[in-house]
C-alpha cells in the first residue's frame, strides 16, 4: 500500500473542505426575520437554506475529523487497519475513501446497529 499517495489525497481533501468551510461562514449567520423587508415564504426559504447549510457544514466538519484521524494514523503506522476488528482495510475501499476507518464488514455491522 502506497501510504504517501493516500497522505496526498487526504491533504488535498482536507484543503478543499477547509476552503469550502471558510467560504460558507458568512452564509451560516442568523437569518433576519424583519417582516417589513422579507415576506413569510422568503423567510421560510431562508431558514430552510440556513438549516441545510448548517447540516452540510456539520458533515464537512465530521469528514475533516476523519481525515485528520487518518493522517494521524499514517504518521503512527496504523493507517489502513479497521478500528473495530483490527483487520486490514481493502485497498480499493481506501482508494474510494482514504479517510474510511472501518473494513466493509464492520462498517455494515455498525450501520445495522
Amino acid at each position: 500500500m502506497n501510504k504517501d499517495r493516500f497522505r496526498k489525497l487526504l491533504l488535498q481533501q482536507r484543503q478543499e473542505i477547509l476552503e469550502v468551510l471558510e467560504s460558507g461562514k458568512s452564509a451560516a449567520g442568523t437569518v433576519k426575520l424583519d417582516q417589513t423587508s422579507v415576506g413569510r415564504l422568503s423567510r421560510m426559504d431562508a431558514l430552510q437554506s440556513q438549516a441545510m447549510l448548517q447540516e452540510a457544514t456539520r458533515r464537512r466538519e465530521q469528514s475533516l475529523r476523519g481525515i485528520n484521524e487518518s493522517l494521524r494514523k499514517i504518521e503512527s503506522g496504523d493507517y489502513g487497519f479497521c478500528e473495530q476488528c483490527g483487520e486490514e482495510i481493502a485497498e480499493k475501499r481506501l482508494q474510494f475513501n482514504p479517510a474510511v476507518l472501518y473494513c466493509i464488514d464492520c462498517s455494515s455491522k455498525l450501520e445495522q446497529g
